[in-house]
């Protein structure tokens, strides 16, 4: 029987190396509270992704929080419905509301030509999520946060490594917020950071992550514990010594998914210029019928693929307020995320796509 594929893996550095940096944990006795190990991690990926500074922080969720908090933002702030739930939950925990606007067909990315209709005198912020690591239309969104006094967060979840115009797209916005997860193209099993785009946005946001303590221990901030551990860290450090060989492989490993497939009755994702760093592939098929024949076939090969995102957000009807989508509700049910992974291997690519195509052309003879 074939072997398992799942969506993703996460991609860990030999045990070896990352115990090597879990002795320097065990000789220090320190695990938390800002250490030496997170202060380096933090170092060398502001040389590695050529940012200005970057504040570790316990998750990708918790640091939208933070970013939220540190803006002091109270009031609605427009974001996309195409997203996972968490960019929606971090808005609503920080006493804010969400205001979904419409998603483009192509970029899968908000729409910027919808976003000014939808901004009223409580609207305090725009919160754009780089879909699958495909960057925003950055500068229009800064034009149109200017024109009305609005501040902007990225949810910059899959956008490690991504580039716009030849730099980080992380340096967009006020704050972007990223995820280390263990499904990220680098991760720290657990993790997430802000960058801030002033120093006094970076250190608000490092007090924010320790209870609001200064630097002499006095509380001046509404804080919470968004604290990485030093055992994360020591992941990540490891880890990090191969961000560029999986960003290598993951390009190469999205073009042959998408030259076996771009024949056959079925869209990709238009990227926006040439800075994605092609953490999914997602593929969209003409509907929703087509998408389950699809995934219960793969299913039965035992390869697991996902539906990111669905439901389109605006549907969880448990958490916020309908309001009409139909370009992400309509996205939303016709695309699957195809495993794509560092130690997926060429023939397991090879393999899954000609069971699509295959199942495809048995759609199409029946039809």
């Amino acid at each position: 029987m074939q072997h398992p594929i799942f969506v993703t893996q996460p991609m860990l550095a030999p045990l070896e190396e990352v115990t090597s940096y879990l002795k320097e944990v065990w000789n220090t006795g320190i695990l938390t509270h800002n250490g030496p190990l997170v202060k380096k991690l933090e170092l060398d990926l502001i040389g590695k992704l050529d940012i200005s500074n970057i504040a570790l922080v316990t998750n990708g969720t918790i640091a939208l929080q933070i970013a939220i908090r540190a803006l002091e933002l109270k009031g609605e702030i427009i974001t996309t419905p195409f997203s996972w739930v968490a960019t929606v939950s971090a808005i609503k925990w920080e006493g804010c509301t969400p205001i979904f606007c419409d998603i483009d067909s192509n970029s899968l990315n908000i729409d910027v030509n919808k976003i000014e209709s939808l901004i009223t005198e409580n609207t305090v912020a725009i919160m754009p999520v780089h879909v699958f690591g495909n960057p925003c239309e950055v500068e229009k969104i800064h034009a149109i946060a200017e024109k009305y006094g609005l501040k902007v967060i990225y949810d910059a979840a899959h956008a490690v490594g991504t580039k716009y115009k030849n730099q980080s797209v992380l340096l967009s916005g006020d704050i972007s917020a990223i995820s280390l997860h263990g499904t990220k193209l680098f991760n720290t099993a657990e993790g997430g950071a802000c960058i801030s785009n002033t120093a006094e946005l970076h250190e608000k946001v490092k007090r924010i992550r320790f209870f609001g303590h200064d630097d002499n221990k006095n509380v001046v901030e509404d804080g919470l514990n968004g604290k990485l551990t030093e055992v994360h860290a020591a992941l990540g450090l490891a880890n990090l010594k191969y961000f560029d060989d999986v960003l290598r492989d993951r390009e190469y490993k999205y073009n042959i998914y998408k030259s076996n497939l771009s024949k056959n009755k079925v869209s990709f994702q238009k990227l926006n210029g040439d800075g994605c760093n092609f953490s999914y592939f997602p593929i969209i098929f003409e509907n929703e019928k087509i998408l389950l024949k699809i995934e219960e076939m793969l299913n039965n090969n035992n390869i697991f693929p996902r539906r990111y995102f669905y439901p389109s957000l605006n549907l969880l009807s448990d958490i916020v307020e309908y309001s009409s989508m139909p370009i992400s509700e309509s996205v939303s049910k016709r695309i699957l995320c195809l495993p794509l992974y560092y130690s997926l291997s060429y023939e397991d690519i090879e393999f899954i796509c000609n069971l699509i195509i295959e199942e495809l052309n048995k759609m199409e003879l029946i039809a």
